[in-house]
């Protein structure tokens, strides 16, 4: 089964476990109902790798109960409802992390070997701002012009002793970039199950508050950070208001620098 499948089933699983409602039309655009000033836009390019498009973006505000959620995610291939999310966010998504690696390992013999970078956003009543992440799909924020990153990129160098420790090794070879056991460029990452005893799927989850300083987040996978600095990104897009035109052009100017990748971008604007 292809990446984009394998993506498929991590887009079910996080579509089904928030709630249940139906979505809204895909138009890579929406806003909140809480807040008119808080709108999002998503825009995807397929990149020149010479396979099918890998990335999966989900955008979208739902209504549970009382509250307002804003969700947002990209997976790059290669929540339940749990009963705390409201007291205890950190590990209610660390845990939805854990679930939906082991159905995509336990369904590895459907799916195949690969897996799956992911940033995760979720905005709650407009105010509070929750971010995780696996692999090196990136979450940038902006406020008062000043570009403040909220993932962190899960490089293997930079986790080569847990990595060791676990019995992978990380090597340039073959190619130019440090990979775990010379496979995957990125130290964690959903599925990947022939080097999974040497790879976590555990996200850093990173809490920010909105106020009035902030901006806009963006969410977007490599194809835009290996050719961009988080600066250079706000820099791209700042003064374009309208959501989903911002996403469009930051991946334009992905591809103007030779970005090859597959490219997903969200942009969510606070003001």
């Amino acid at each position: 089964m292809t990446g984009k499948e394998i993506i498929q089933k991590v887009k079910e699983k996080v579509c089904s476990s928030i709630t249940q409602a139906a979505s809204d039309s895909d138009t890579g655009k929406g806003k909140s109902k809480m807040s008119k000033q808080i709108k999002h836009g998503y825009h995807l390019v397929e990149g020149k790798s010479g396979h099918a498009m890998e990335d999966y973006v989900f955008a979208e505000f739902r209504q549970v109960d009382e509250n307002e959620l804003g969700l947002f995610a990209i997976f790059d291939g290669h929540v339940s409802r749990e009963p705390d999310f409201w007291t205890a966010t950190d590990a209610a998504i660390r845990r939805a992390y854990r679930i939906t690696d082991s159905t995509i390992l336990e369904k590895a013999k459907d799916l195949g070997k690969g897996g799956s970078t992911a940033v995760t956003a979720i905005l709650i009543n407009c105010r509070k701002l929750v971010v995780a992440n696996v692999g090196d799909s990136r979450a940038v924020i902006c406020k008062n012009g000043v570009a403040k990153q909220l993932s962190i990129d899960h490089e293997p160098e930079r986790e080569r002793d847990t990595i060791e420790n676990k019995g992978g090794f990380v090597s340039k070879f073959p190619g130019d970039v440090p990979r775990v056991d010379g496979q995957l460029a990125v130290a964690r990452a959903f599925g990947d199950k022939t080097i999974k005893d040497h790879l976590s799927s555990e996200p850093d989850v990173i809490v920010e508050t909105i106020d009035d300083e902030t901006e806009f987040m963006i969410l977007a996978s490599d194809g835009v950070w290996k050719v961009m600095s988080n600066e250079e990104a706000v820099k791209c897009i700042r003064q374009i208001k309208d959501a989903k035109s911002a996403a469009k052009r930051l991946n334009e100017e992905a591809l103007a620098r030779k970005s090859t990748d597959d490219i997903s971008c969200i942009v969510v604007r606070f003001a």
